[in-house]
């Protein structure tokens, strides 16, 4: 039982370094060592690992504010955009149509009940 204690707490993280991601952030990381995208995207590379290996984060939070972070770095969304737009945008959110198909779902749920 001491062995399985001590397995449990040990962490491995290996990195193929061949592999194009992780060659990519090398070349960003060695361009601008304090670029928060990079460390961002190293922290979303470790704690998946974590994750699909069976563990569990200690800051789930945390990995979910740099996954939006990233997905408005990749939609091109400006963070002070969102912060100043988020208040004039919430009322928009209750116009929204219904999804397509969205009563087909609903009717196929009740099935599965």
């Amino acid at each position: 039982t001491s062995t399985m204690g001590y397995m449990a707490a040990k962490k491995h993280f290996e990195i193929n370094p061949d592999h194009p991601i992780i060659k990519t952030l090398k070349v960003k990381c060695d361009a601008d060592k304090n670029d928060k995208s990079v460390k961002d995207l190293c922290m979303l590379l470790f704690e998946t690992a974590l994750l699909s290996s069976g563990f569990t984060l200690e800051d789930p939070t945390s990995h979910a504010n740099r996954i939006h972070r990233m997905v408005k770095l990749g939609l091109g969304i400006d963070e002070d955009e969102v912060a100043s737009g988020d208040a004039e945008e919430a009322p928009a959110t209750d116009e929204m149509p219904p999804l397509e198909g969205d009563e087909d779902d609903a009717s196929r749920m009740e099935e599965v009940d």
